[in-house]
């Protein structure tokens, strides 16, 4: 990372997860020695007997207790990867003991554990991270700030789709969540939202069950956000055939439309994404100027930018005050009324 050269981060991992990243977050913080000095993980929730198979990226490293991750001044950092349920527990320890924090998304399920968590880092002074990856996809970033600079207009509306095929034992797992689906995974799609149209008017929570293999949870998440010039939609399902090549972002404006799919496709090398933007409105035949971006890993990005944060080389964009914000949105997509302030 250019003008990171002081010194190396710190770090140690607090747990790891069967269906989120905490594998592959430890394993960049690997790949990134230049930047990562890691002193260790921790397992505190039982992973090694609840997934074995997520375990061995940790193999070769110091395994501490909880204990001697929060009470070691030497350990500037840590990552958060427990399940969903034990985040903000976790991360609010880290904050008390003055860590910077790098935690998987969205964090818990408890509004109020999360501002308890906002009101620690804030106070504290410390970087505070979430792992919304769609952040650090190069093409994502790309139109963020063509939307920031005004080259598509006026923005008419957002949708964003993020799909995939999950055994039923995961499906099940989703019963933990209120949303379902829509609090696992599509809250990666209302943090592009909230980044490109801000807060919506008015929130209507869509989300349902299948019903398939007779479970109840919400294996399909949808939300409508109204805004003054219409409607935008997220929707994220467990169930679908070839989801994961269907996840797309289309933004329309009214200078140009952007369509992003598949918005991260797997190479052996890493992963890539396709996209076009249309700005002929009088050209019905007219195919866009289509792209398709270098490969690149969505990890590596992401903790190389909590890695810049740290040294103070660059700032973080996101603040204590947005993630709360986009936790509080979410918590209404989930159809948890009131819990916006």
């Amino acid at each position: 990372m250019e003008g990171h050269g002081i010194r190396r981060i710190r770090i140690a991992q607090i747990g790891t997860s069967r269906y989120s990243h905490g594998s592959e977050i430890f394993g960049s913080l690997k790949k990134q020695s230049a930047l990562f000095d890691i002193a260790g993980y921790t397992l505190p929730q039982g992973e090694r007997e609840l997934c074995p198979e997520r375990t061995a990226v940790f193999d070769g490293y110091c395994e501490l207790s909880l204990q001697e991750i929060l009470e070691d001044p030497s350990i500037e950092a840590v990552t958060v990867e427990t399940e969903e349920p034990y985040l903000t527990r976790y991360a609010r320890l880290a904050a008390e003991h003055g860590k910077h924090i790098h935690m998987e998304k969205p964090g818990g399920t408890d509004l109020a554990a999360f501002e308890r968590l906002i009101a620690t880092v804030k106070a504290q002074g410390t970087v505070f991270h979430t792992g919304y990856m769609y952040r650090y996809n190069p093409v994502i970033q790309q139109l963020l700030a063509q939307v920031r600079q005004g080259e598509f207009g006026q923005i008419l509306r957002v949708e964003a789709q993020m799909d995939c095929h999950h055994t039923k034992e995961m499906r099940q797992w989703l019963e933990k969540f209120p949303g379902g689906m829509l609090f696992f995974l599509g809250c990666h799609l209302l943090d592009l939202v909230l980044q490109i149209q801000g807060m919506p008017q008015a929130v209507l929570p869509l989300s349902y069950s299948t019903g398939l293999d007779g479970l109840h949870s919400r294996d399909v998440g949808m939300a409508l956000l109204q805004y003054p010039t219409g409607l935008s939609l997220i929707h994220t399902s467990a169930v679908d055939v070839g989801g994961y090549a269907m996840r797309r972002l289309v933004i329309t404006g009214t200078k140009a439309t952007a369509a992003v799919q598949p918005l991260e496709m797997l190479t052996p090398g890493g992963m890539y994404t396709d996209w076009c933007i249309y700005r002929n409105a009088a050209d019905w035949s007219n195919r866009g100027e289509q792209h398709r971006s270098a490969e690149f890993d969505r990890y590596d990005g992401m903790m190389a930018a909590f890695a810049g944060y740290i040294a103070g080389d660059t700032a973080n964009p996101y603040s204590p005050d947005y993630e709360l914000q986009l936790y509080r949105l979410l918590q209404r997509c989930c159809g948890k009324d009131g819990d916006e302030k």
